[in-house]
């Protein structure tokens, strides 16, 4: 029998690893020693905007080692990705029925550096389950292994290359559905700031 729900961290999440974890009532268990994946959603994100989906990807420093940890994956500042990022959000949610109500709460993340990408994430995490008021206990690994028998093991299930655990996923309200169609599985902020506090309700 499962005792926790592992997963990785992502950069502001797509809607399914909030479904994963409503769908599993159990502790989240959050890895933090497994090697750093490039293209996957621990430093990248997908919103909606008027041009279609944009990418919004935070940059790494290039590490010495062939593989680090994602513990030890330092953001690079080479470039202001963070007023890139915030100003996409802007752009792209401005107009959505709630994107004022949690402004100034994602704000933060574009206002102040982060060493890390994983404390970046962390605190994106802890931010958007109090926001959909989904009260899980997270706890971290201490070291990695591949299998963790344990575990409702969903690391390497939430990836942007992979199908979505959405397999029939409801449609809401997007800013600019009428002119793109709907785009099922974006973060979850799409989600948030369309829906406020009844976001939790989709899952």
């Amino acid at each position: 029998m499962s005792t926790h729900l592992l997963l990785t961290t992502c950069y502001l999440p797509p809607v399914s690893y909030f479904h994963c974890i409503q769908q599993n009532a159990l502790p989240v268990l959050i890895e933090k020693y497994d090697n750093f994946q490039k293209q996957t959603y621990r430093s990248r994100t997908r919103i909606a905007t008027a041009n279609g989906i944009q990418e919004l990807i935070v940059p790494i420093q290039h590490s010495k080692k062939e593989r680090s940890p994602m513990s030890e994956k330092r953001i690079s500042y080479e470039f202001d990705w963070q007023r890139l990022h915030w100003l996409s959000l802007q752009a792209a949610y401005r107009n959505s029925a709630y994107f004022e109500y949690y402004e100034d709460d994602f704000a933060q993340f574009y206002n102040r550096k982060f060493d890390f990408l994983f404390d970046f994430n962390i605190a994106q995490l802890e931010l958007l389950l109090k926001s959909l008021k989904l009260k899980r206990e997270l706890s971290f690994t201490e070291e990695y292994f591949k299998s963790v028998p344990d575990a409702l093991d969903f690391r390497d299930r939430i990836h942007p290359k992979k199908e979505s655990l959405l397999l029939n996923p409801k449609p809401y309200y997007q800013v600019f559905e009428e002119k793109n169609g709907f785009y099922p599985d974006l973060s979850i902020v799409d989600l948030l700031f369309s829906q406020g506090p009844q976001s939790k309700n989709y899952f």
